[in-house]
């Protein structure tokens, strides 16, 4: 199997689907034939730090990957804070409702409070510390 490596998308193409990507218009113009053995061992070997770039001849490498930007940080730390209001608004929605109704149990009143309490604590997080931000801990 012959195998090209695209520096511009950072992409892999086998040449048993050339064709098919010749009709889609997304051959690569900068395609370079990358030999199995190599193809492999990148594959094989991404990760734990490393990921595959091109080189300065638009050749497939592995690299250690840059420590991420305080700009990159923050989106990260934003994604996270998002990811668990989303949670923790999902563990409210029937509590709250048990609640309205007037059904709750003691145990989902106090898990209703806890859950409130921490998505306050979520919300009030100074997410432009980046790297030391504490997190609240999740209710169990």
């Amino acid at each position: 199997m012959t195998i090209f490596y695209s520096a511009t998308s950072n992409g892999f193409y086998p040449d048993s689907s050339k064709e098919a990507y010749v009709q889609a218009g997304c051959w690569p113009d900068d395609g370079v034939e990358v030999s199995e053995r190599w193809y492999s061992y990148l594959i094989n070997n991404q990760g734990n730090g490393k990921e595959i770039l091109p080189d300065d001849h638009g050749q497939p490498v592995l690299k250690t990957r840059p420590e991420p930007g305080r700009a990159e940080l923050i989106r990260q730390a934003e994604e996270t804070r998002t990811t668990l209001m989303s949670e923790a608004n999902t563990a409210i929605l029937p509590l709250q409702d048990a609640q309205t109704l007037g059904i709750a149990t003691a145990d989902e009143l106090a898990a209703l409070e806890r859950w409130r309490l921490y998505r306050v604590m979520l919300n009030r997080l100074d997410i432009s510390a980046a790297t030391d931000i504490v997190w609240p801990e999740k209710p169990a």
